[in-house]
């Protein structure tokens, strides 16, 4: 990503900013490579790594500091074919975060899925939201699919294919501070691309914000009351019923964030017949869960084989894997 004159200079002050108090911290701590991202098969067809809510921030240190040591886990991994991004990737949608988690991504894997969150986009105009997130993950992928695949000009829903399989990416059609506005006309092609999608495949849909009342929502939203806290929003409903149609043929399986709530029960949850994953926050403390709470550093690695999707908990701040935790979704 090229940076202007003034960003340069920034990013040489940020640089120097951040040895210093990393020299009185220790220093980045790369994880143990003791059991390094490696497939449980040899047979697996795709193998990539959720990244949600890392939220890097170009002052928030210790949060930088934190997904630093989650990207030498996934950097040293045996193999991974793809990134997949569940939203707020930049704490408030700056350039330069965006160049913060570039450097950091850039050469990890082959292809990058990058979905926007809540903080990507509220801080200003859409366009100009737009245009920052879509530099960057079209850098990371250096061509420009993100723009090419997008279900309308300008717009953060698009698609893409790795490996055979097919992501839909959700993203809102309007600036909003918490929740998402998902248009019609989203939601009509959102339809047509997963009807494409063959019988018995798998079909990965990125949503951000996950569906009210699911993840133990909205309690783990810390609102006991408000059965939207959390929640994508009004189109609430309109998504899960078109989710839930395409149920019967396909494996559909909903990935989101937005919840920074470690690994628990509450992790998994099958909805009218589709899947649904919350991936806990890689960069920021998750808030609760039995797993990970007041820790970040989890992710899943996920591996596709012909019978399976397997939904893989790690820590990549510890680099350990967290079986307890793992997910395996049959497919039909």
């Amino acid at each position: 990503m090229a940076l202007n004159f003034v960003q340069q200079i920034f990013f040489k002050l940020f640089a120097l900013i951040i040895s210093v108090i990393y020299s009185f911290n220790g220093g980045v701590v790369a994880p143990p490579t003791d059991a390094v991202i490696k497939a449980k098969n040899n047979d697996a067809k795709l193998v990539f790594a959720t990244v949600a809510d890392p939220q890097v921030s170009n002052y928030l240190f210790d949060r930088y500091q934190a997904f630093q040591e989650s990207c030498i886990d996934l950097r040293n991994a045996d193999r991974l074919d793809a990134i997949v991004g569940i939203g707020d990737i930049a704490e408030n949608g700056l350039a330069e975060e965006y160049q913060l988690v570039y450097d950091e991504l850039k050469g990890v894997a082959p292809r990058y899925i990058m979905a926007s969150g809540n903080h990507d986009v509220r801080l200003r105009a859409y366009s100009q939201s737009y245009a920052r997130f879509s530099k960057f993950t079209n850098a990371l992928n250096g061509n420009d699919s993100m723009t090419k695949n997008a279900y309308a000009e300008g717009k953060y829903a698009y698609s893409e294919v790795v490996n055979g399989y097919k992501f839909i990416v959700m993203g809102t059609d309007k600036t909003m501070m918490e929740e998402a506005y998902i248009s019609p006309e989203q939601l009509e092609w959102i339809d047509s691309e997963i009807a494409s999608v063959k019988d018995g495949m798998p079909v990965f849909v990125l949503l951000h914000q996950p569906l009210k009342l699911t993840h133990n929502l909205p309690t783990t939203w810390g609102n006991g009351t408000n059965k939207e806290a959390g929640s994508v929003g009004d189109q609430n409903d309109d998504i899960k019923a078109l989710l839930a149609k395409h149920a019967n043929d396909k494996t559909v399986i909903l990935i989101t964030g937005h919840l920074h709530a470690g690994f628990s029960q509450y992790s998994y949850e099958q909805i009218e017949g589709f899947h649904s994953i919350n991936v806990p926050a890689l960069s920021i403390e998750n808030k609760d869960g039995e797993e990970g709470g007041n820790g970040s550093g989890l992710t899943y690695i996920v591996e596709v084989y012909d019978d399976e999707v397997l939904f893989r908990a790690r820590n990549c701040r510890t680099g350990e894997w967290l079986t307890k935790w793992d997910t395996s979704i049959p497919l039909k």
